[in-house]
C-alpha cells in the first residue's frame, strides 16, 4: 500500500493524488525527500500513546502480515528506519506472546534484490498445512513504480521469533500481464485452499473500477489470474489492502482461511485509495464459479459497511490457532502537520487488535478489543444510577483519564422524544448529520456520552456521543466522534467522524465503550455494533490535566447505569529483543 497523511479532508485528499508521467504510473502519497532521511535526534512524548503499537520513533504505516507461529505472535509492518514521514520503507517485525507487550527485532524484510529494489509494500502471511509460514509481498522492481509480487520464507523455521527472512531467487512468482495497470497492482491477501489450488487476491483498478484480481497456484511460485475478477466495483478506485476471510454464521470463533461451506459467509474488505477509508460486503464465495456474491440488500460501495468509521486503514486480518479467534489491526496516521511529525520524531500508530464475528443477523461484522488488553488496566473508578439532566455533565474523578479505558452503558426511560430524522439526510455521510448537530446544541434524546480529553474549563474536548433520531419506519442511533473541539493547536485536522448503528433499543439502553490514550480515542458502540477512532492532539488537557465527563445535552433524562473506568498501566512497547536462541516462548 502507499501511505497518505490524513491531514485534510477527503476533498483536500484528492488533490493531493498525482500522476507520475513515466509509462502512466500512479501513485497516492505526499512524498517528502528532504525529510525522507531527516534523522530523529529526541522523541516528544506529549502526544505519544501509552498502550498503543508503535515504534520507538519514526514511521509507521500498515500491519502487513501477522501471525502466531511456536506460541508467538508475529506483527509486520510497513517502517521508515531513517526518519518521520513515508519513505525507505521497509518491514519491520515485532513478536509478542499476549497481543499487548511487544518486542521488536531486525526488519525481516528490506529492499536487497532486483525485484524489490525500489520498495516491499504491504503484502500477507499464509501458514502452509505443515506449519510454515510464507510471506508474499509487492516489490517495487523500477522507478517507472513497477508492481510485481514476490515471496519469502524463513531461514530457520525451528526459531520461533523467525529473526531471518530469505527471499528466493526464482522470484518474482507474479507479474502483471497485459490487461492489467501494473503500476496499480499490489497488496497480495493470505491465500486459501480450495480444489487443489492455493488462492490469493491482489488489489487492483480498471479506470475507476476497483478490483480485485483472483490468481490460483499448486505450489504458491507459478501463478495464473482466473477469467474474471473474484469482485469489481465500479466508480471506487484503486483498491489497496483488499481482505478476503470466512466467518461462522453462529458463534464468535475465528474460522481458517481455506473453511467454506453451509453456515459460513464470507467478508470482502477493501481500502479505498480515493477516499482513505475501509468498506466491507459480507456474502457467499462460489468457488467454481470464482466470485464473490455480496448479499443482497447490502451496499456495495463507498457508502458500504465499515469496520472503523474514523481515522481507520490498511487492515489485516488473521486467524489465531492458539484462541480460535479471527483478530483485525489497522493503522491510524497522524491528523497533524508533516512538520509537527518530523519535530516529534514519530508517525502513526496501530490501533489495538480487535476479535472479529458475525453479528447473529448475519447483517455485519461485529468487533471488541481483545480480551488481553485488560491486564493492563490498574485503578478503577465507578458511577452507577447517576441522572443526567439537560446540560449537565459529570466528572469522572480519581483515574488517569489521559491514558483509560471507560465502559459504560446509559438508559432513558422513552424514545419519545427523539427528534424527526430530515428525509434530506439520507442522502448524507453520517459525518456531515454528526457536523451539523454537533454535542453542544440542544436535542431530544441527547446528544449524551462522554466528554474525552476535556480541559477543567472546556477550552478543550473530543466529545463522543450519542443521539437518537426517529425516522419514518424506525429510530435511527448516530455514533459522533467529534475532534472539531479537540485542541487549540494550529494546522490540525479535526474531523467529525460518525456512523449509524443498528442497534435494537426495546430495553432503551446505549453501551459505550472508549479507550483514551493521549492523541487517539477508540470507542465502540453498542456492543461492538460501530467502531470509530480519532486522533486528537490538545494543548491544554494533556496527561494530568485531563478531564472526563458524562453529559447529557437532550431534554430527555439519562442514567449512567453503570460507569467503569479503568487507568491503563504501560505495557512493554518495542523495546529490543534480546538473543533468545533455544528458549521456549510459551514460558514467561
Amino acid at each position: 500500500m502507499m501511505a497518505m497523511p490524513h491531514t485534510l479532508p477527503v476533498l483536500a485528499l484528492f488533490a493531493l493524488l498525482f500522476v507520475l508521467s513515466n509509462n502512466g504510473a500512479e501513485a497516492s502519497h505526499k512524498i517528502y525527500p528532504r525529510l525522507q532521511t531527516l534523522s530523529v535526534e529526541n522523541v516528544n512524548q506529549v502526544h505519544r500513546t501509552g498502550y498503543h503499537f508503535q515504534p520507538l520513533r519514526n514511521w509507521i504505516n500498515d500491519p502487513n502480515a501477522p501471525m502466531y507461529y511456536k506460541g508467538l505472535y508475529h506483527l509486520f509492518y510497513q517502517y521508515n528506519p531513517k526518519g518521520a514521514v513515508w519513505g525507505n520503507i521497509v518491514w519491520a517485525h515485532s513478536v509478542s506472546k499476549d497481543l499487548i507487550n511487544w518486542e521488536s527485532l531486525e526488519p525481516a524484510i528490506y529492499p536487497s534484490k532486483w525485484f524489490d529494489s525500489y520498495g516491499c509494500w504491504s503484502g500477507s502471511a499464509t501458514i502452509l498445512p505443515n506449519g510454515e509460514p510464507v510471506i508474499l509481498y509487492t516489490g517495487i522492481a523500477d522507478k517507472n513504480n513497477s508492481q510485481i509480487q514476490n515471496y519469502a520464507v524463513p531461514a530457520n523455521l525451528s526459531d520461533p521469533y523467525l529473526r531471518e527472512w530469505v527471499k528466493p531467487d526464482d522470484n518474482p512468482i507474479l507479474n502483471p500481464d497485459v490487461s492489467v495497470n501494473g503500476s496499480a497492482f499490489r497488496d497480495p491477501t493470505t491465500a486459501w485452499w480450495a480444489d487443489g489450488h492455493w488462492r490469493i487476491l491482489i488489489g487492483s483498478r480498471r479506470n475507476h473500477v476497483g478490483v480485485a484480481y483472483l490468481y490460483r497456484s499448486r505450489d504458491l511460485k507459478k501463478w495464473a489470474k482466473t477469467k474474471h475478477p473474484l469482485h469489481s466495483v465500479q466508480g471506487t478506485g484503486m483498491w489497496e489492502c483488499p481482505d478476503f476471510f470466512p466467518v461462522s454464521s453462529f458463534g464468535e470463533n475465528g474460522l481458517d482461511p481455506s473453511v467454506n461451506g453451509q453456515n459460513v459467509k464470507h467478508a470482502l474488505k477493501v481500502s479505498l485509495d480515493l477516499t482513505r477509508y475501509e468498506y466491507y460486503t459480507l456474502g457467499t464465495y462460489d468457488n467454481k464459479k470464482e466470485k464473490y456474491f455480496p448479499d443482497v440488500g447490502l451496499v456495495d460501495g463507498w457508502a458500504g459497511l465499515r469496520l472503523d468509521y474514523g481515522n481507520f486503514y490498511a487492515s489485516k486480518t488473521f486467524f489465531d490457532p492458539s484462541t480460535n479467534r479471527r483478530i483485525l489491526w489497522g493503522w491510524a496516521n497522524e491528523s497533524d502537520a508533516v512538520q509537527q511529525d518530523t519535530n516529534k520524531g514519530w508517525a502513526g500508530i496501530l490501533l489495538i487488535p480487535r476479535k472479529v464475528w458475525l453479528d447473529p443477523s448475519g447483517k455485519q461484522l461485529l468487533q471488541w478489543p481483545v480480551v488481553e488488553l485488560e491486564k493492563l488496566r490498574g485503578h478503577n473508578v465507578q458511577l452507577s444510577n447517576q441522572k443526567l439532566y439537560q446540560g449537565d455533565h459529570a466528572q469522572v474523578k480519581g483515574i488517569t483519564v489521559a491514558q483509560a479505558d471507560v465502559d459504560v452503558t446509559f438508559s432513558f426511560p422513552s424514545l419519545d422524544k427523539a427528534e424527526p430524522f430530515d428525509p434530506k439526510w439520507a442522502k448524507l455521510d453520517a459525518l456531515d448529520v454528526c457536523a451539523q448537530k454537533g454535542s453542544k446544541a440542544p436535542g431530544g434524546l441527547g446528544p449524551f456520552g462522554l466528554l474525552t480529553l476535556a480541559s477543567k474549563n472546556l477550552e478543550e474536548f473530543t466529545p463522543v456521543f450519542f443521539k437518537v433520531f426517529k425516522a419514518a419506519d424506525k429510530h435511527k442511533v448516530l455514533l459522533c466522534s467529534d475532534a472539531r473541539s479537540s485542541s487549540l493547536g494550529k494546522g490540525l485536522y479535526k474531523p467529525s467522524f460518525a456512523g449509524f448503528v443498528d442497534v435494537d433499543l426495546t430495553d432503551k439502553k446505549l453501551s459505550l465503550r472508549s479507550l483514551i490514550d493521549h492523541s487517539v480515542i477508540e470507542s465502540f458502540g453498542a456492543g461492538g455494533r460501530i467502531a470509530i477512532s480519532s486522533r486528537v492532539y490538545p494543548t491544554i488537557a494533556v496527561s494530568e490535566k485531563a478531564h472526563l465527563y458524562v453529559f447529557n445535552n437532550g431534554s430527555e433524562t439519562i442514567t449512567v447505569e453503570n460507569l467503569n473506568a479503568w487507568s491503563m498501566n504501560l505495557p512493554v512497547m518495542n523495546v529490543p529483543i534480546k538473543d533468545r536462541v533455544g528458549e521456549n516462548p510459551r514460558n514467561e
